[in-house]
C-alpha cells in the first residue's frame, strides 16, 4: 500500500487548514468592504483581487486533497509522478498563502478595514 510519512501528511493538513482560514479571510474582507464601500469603481479590483485570493486558495486545497486522495489509492507504491506533484503542490501552496495574506493585508491597510 502506498504510505506517506506523517510529517508530510502533517503538513497537507496543516496547509489544508491554512487555506480554508485563507477563503475565510478573503471573505470577511470582502465582507467588510462591500459593507463600508459598496460596489464602485474604486473597489472593483480590489474585489477582484479578493475573488482570485480565494479561487487560489480553493484550488490548492482541493489540489492537494486530489493528489493525496490519488497516492493513498495507489497499489503496490505511488507514482514518481504523483509524489512529484505532491512536492511541487505543498510548495506552490505555501506561496500561495503568503500571497494571499499580503493581499487581504494590504486591501485592509488601503480602506482601514479591521
Amino acid at each position: 500500500m502506498a504510505k506517506l510519512p506523517d510529517l508530510t501528511i502533517a503538513t497537507v493538513l496543516r496547509l489544508q487548514q491554512q487555506l480554508l482560514e485563507s477563503i475565510n479571510e478573503t471573505t470577511e474582507a470582502e465582507f467588510l468592504l462591500f459593507e463600508q464601500f459598496g460596489e464602485t469603481d474604486e473597489t472593483n479590483d480590489y474585489f477582484d483581487q479578493l475573488q482570485n485570493s480565494k479561487e487560489r486558495a480553493e484550488s490548492y486545497y482541493l489540489r492537494l486533497f486530489t493528489v493525496l486522495r490519488e497516492i493513498y489509492r495507489s497499489q503496490p507504491m505511488a507514482s514518481r509522478d504523483n509524489l512529484k506533484l505532491l512536492d511541487r503542490y505543498i510548495n506552490e501552496a505555501e506561496a500561495t498563502i503568503d500571497a494571499i495574506a499580503a493581499t487581504v493585508s494590504e486591501i485592509r491597510r488601503d480602506f482601514h478595514l479591521p
